[in-house]
């Protein structure tokens, strides 16, 4: 395939920035979207111009760090996957694909496609964990039952990978899934019943701290999750806040 391909470059975070425009051919369609970028690198490098930053790990939908938005849609077109997910089949030759990071001011560009996501990373500390006797008298997990339903809707909230494809879609820029999701794996379990009330209040407050906007139950960003996880996560975020609330 023969395609044109207009990529946000920016060097820094203090740069302007601005989208530049790279013809490429030779695209395969069972090329996945990063390996089309590798292409284009390569023949960068060769021409002694400097390549796109992206980021990029697993290159298997498990890290989260691949995240593009790929003709005005996190991830790209395809549904239910990460940017190392989507192959090249899902354009058509001759076809212009536009390629920006993620926007939203809890997420600066650091250059190029790469963003700063560790506003991520300070919400899961200000209290996504659960406290664990390591002093020789730990209770294996498995002596505690948990009802196959709860357990199930707390795995499935776990499967958030913070790739961050909510904020980028939500029109305000909001975290609610991403934390509602962290919040929720633990709220179902009772492993996570000790720090229950701390943590939700510790972890809505550094979302607010960070910058993040508020929810305003558009839902594009469960249409947008490469995992699906569900708005009902921030429904039940918001009956943990408000219990969390009234016991302070």
């Amino acid at each position: 395939m023969k395609l044109t391909l207009k990529i946000w470059r920016q060097k820094n975070a203090q740069d302007k920035g601005g989208i530049v425009e790279y013809p490429i051919d030779g695209i395969e369609p069972d090329m996945s979207f990063l390996e089309m970028l590798d292409v284009l690198n390569e023949g960068l490098i060769n021409k002694g111009e400097e390549p796109v930053a992206f980021d990029h790990d697993c290159r298997e939908g498990i890290c989260g760090m691949c995240s593009l938005f790929i003709n005005g849609e996190a991830h790209g077109p395809d549904r239910g996957v990460t940017t190392c997910q989507l192959h090249m089949r899902m354009f058509k030759d001759g076809d212009t694909i536009f390629i920006e990071p993620f926007r939203a001011k809890a997420f600066p560009v650091i250059k190029d496609l790469v963003v700063d996501r560790s506003s991520f990373d300070r919400i899961q500390h200000a209290g996504g964990f659960i406290s664990v006797n390591t002093s020789g008298n730990t209770i294996d997990a498995n002596t505690i039952p948990v009802p196959k339903d709860d357990a199930d809707k707390s795995f499935d909230a776990a499967a958030c990978i913070g790739c961050g494809a909510c904020v980028a879609t939500c029109k305000n820029s909001s975290a609610m899934l991403f934390v509602a999701a962290k919040v929720s794996q633990y709220a179902l379990l009772p492993q996570g019943k000790v720090e229950a009330t701390d943590r939700v209040l510790h972890m809505v407050h550094q979302m607010d701290l960070e910058g993040f906007g508020n929810c305003t139950n558009t839902g594009a960003c469960e249409i947008e999750c490469p995992k699906g996880i569900s708005l009902e996560n921030i429904a039940r975020m918001n009956r943990e806040y408000l219990a969390a609330s009234l016991k302070g």
